[in-house]
């Protein structure tokens, strides 16, 4: 019996590769999105039953080009998980129209470029799930998140007219509020003196991501705020 496949666009050394390793681990064949060739096949290295396909999220075409890749070589997909974000870190007066253009192109029109290319094999299958990794932000803008809390506010609400038009048809889409830093490296090195439970944990994201995409039919959740304990909110 084959097995399902589980896509997810935006993979880097945090909660991309962590959901592609939980996804793997639980019987999945992965396909890694992202737009370095060289990154996608050293995380590559560290999955099992894992292809990799360049693209850029915040280009229809380039989405289109990969996600046609992964069904000649793996077939439909079962699962997408939208784990990307970006934007420019400034003030309203200091905020281009570039900034803005490329924030919404990035965060909610790729979502909705990438979701069209799954949403027939789902509805064809008759069922699917959709993951989507958000923001605090899309919440709550601030002082220095203009343009990048303005199109996390799109993709959330892109994420629910996706779930009420998709979710009669069998297809799960639930978006991750994630609040707080994610423990890496780099993000331990600019924070040193802050505790380890200060640090979202991508292993416990991928956890909990993995178990909301497989929840019965008679209980989905569309949206999950996730958090360190200590996190104020």
């Amino acid at each position: 019996m084959a097995r399902p496949v589980c896509a997810i666009i935006g993979v880097g050394p945090g909660n991309g590769l962590a959901l592609a390793k939980r996804f793997s681990q639980g019987g999945y064949d992965v396909a890694l999105l992202s737009r370095s060739l060289e990154k996608l096949d050293m995380f590559a290295k560290q999955v099992d039953n894992a292809r990799t396909y360049p693209c850029d999220a915040a280009d229809p075409e380039s989405l289109a080009s990969a996600f046609q890749a992964v069904a000649n070589d793996m077939g439909a997909v079962d699962v997408l998980c939208f784990n990307v974000g970006g934007g420019s870190w400034s003030t309203p007066d200091a905020t281009t129209v570039e900034d803005m253009d490329r924030a919404f192109r990035i965060n909610a029109t790729g979502l909705l470029c990438a979701a069209q290319q799954v949403i027939p094999g789902m509805i064809k299958k008759g069922g699917g799930a959709i993951m989507i990794s958000g923001a605090t932000a899309s919440v709550r803008g601030g002082p220095k998140t203009t343009a990048f809390a303005a199109a996390k506010a799109a993709q959330r609400s892109v994420a629910q007219s996706l779930a009420r038009f998709l979710s009669p048809k069998g297809i799960h889409v639930a978006l991750f509020i994630i609040d707080g830093v994610i423990d890496l490296p780099r993000t331990r090195k600019v924070l040193p003196d802050r505790p380890d439970t200060f640090f979202l944990k991508a292993d416990d994201i991928a956890d909990t991501i993995f178990h909301t995409a497989r929840q019965p039919k008679s209980a989905w959740t569309f949206e999950m705020d996730l958090r360190p304990f200590v996190e104020r909110w």
